[in-house]
């Protein structure tokens, strides 16, 4: 799937590089969050968003601030996780805080955080609360990562990682959508649980890849720990991947079975799309 090609993907694109163009010279910002936004991220998040809105009956010119703010706090997530993580490669290409150094980037990080903001700013009281609060729990699963190799961590600490620190922000992409598009509180509800559903499977894959050694675009000196060493606890690999893989599989599905509660539409197939396109299609074969 050729997700570059997107009319959605085009405008966050264009507006971030209107942003990056806008910066000033005369510091070192411009360059090191040039280097974050141009890695290569499939802006999968502020694509839902937008796709969300689209589903609403929304204008996808009104939600493009809101799908760049989100694409933003994200890069700034993965910043800060490669500080903790003494992360090398990320996206296939230097960490940030290994080209430019630590305190640069981490002030990178938090240029994006508060540019997010000023985006984010202009939106209804719902669209920043929820944009608020995926934000805090980011952080606060961040916090549960950091201590997950010490003592105990099992599999109810690994989904309340998950969640707060990945779901999260997918919950609020989706939502964040609905309410731009002026949806009622329960269609935001079915695109937050939509998101919360796919983020969690979303990150089990990632961890399997991670552990199969899959994935050759990132690195790092650090690992949490995983569903998988979890599972391997009490079973072989093999059997700790099938059972990692299952229940990805499971939480795609709940997520597709909420959308079906939407009429067919280009925006709903693309979601379903894009639903896969970061699941299914990237499980590594047992």
């Amino acid at each position: 799937m050729n997700i570059e090609e997107w009319e959605e993907y085009q405008l966050i694109t264009d507006a971030m590089e209107d942003m990056i163009s806008s910066m000033d010279d005369s510091s070192q910002m411009k360059a090191i969050v040039g280097h974050i936004c141009r890695s290569g991220g499939k802006m999968v998040r502020p694509i839902m968003l937008i796709l969300a809105s689209r589903i609403c009956g929304g204008d996808p010119d009104r939600s493009t601030n809101a799908a760049l703010a989100i694409e933003l706090i994200h890069s700034a997530s993965l910043i800060h996780d490669d500080i903790l993580d003494e992360g090398i490669m990320r996206r296939g290409v230097e960490s940030a805080h290994k080209k430019f150094g630590p305190a640069a980037a981490m002030l990178a990080g938090d240029y994006m955080i508060s540019k997010s903001i000023e985006l984010i700013s202009s939106y209804d009281t719902p669209v920043v609360r929820e944009f608020g609060r995926a934000g805090m729990a980011m952080a606060e699963g961040e916090t549960i990562d950091i201590k997950s190799t010490n003592g105990t961590f099992e599999d109810s600490n690994y989904f309340d990682c998950i969640n707060k620190k990945t779901a999260s922000l997918f919950a609020a992409s989706a939502a964040m959508g609905a309410y731009i598009a002026d949806a009622d509180e329960t269609t935001a509800e079915l695109f937050r649980d939509y998101g919360e559903k796919l983020g969690i499977a979303y990150q089990i894959v990632d961890d399997l890849l991670e552990y199969t050694e899959t994935s050759e675009d990132k690195r790092s000196y650090h690992e949490s720990v995983s569903i998988l060493q979890i599972y391997r606890k009490g079973m072989k690999r093999e059997e700790a991947v099938q059972k990692a893989t299952n229940v990805a599989i499971e939480y795609v599905d709940m997520a597709k079975n909420i959308l079906a509660n939407f009429e067919p539409s280009d925006a709903k197939d693309k979601l379903l799309k894009i639903t896969d396109y970061i699941t299914i299609e990237m499980i590594p074969e047992l």
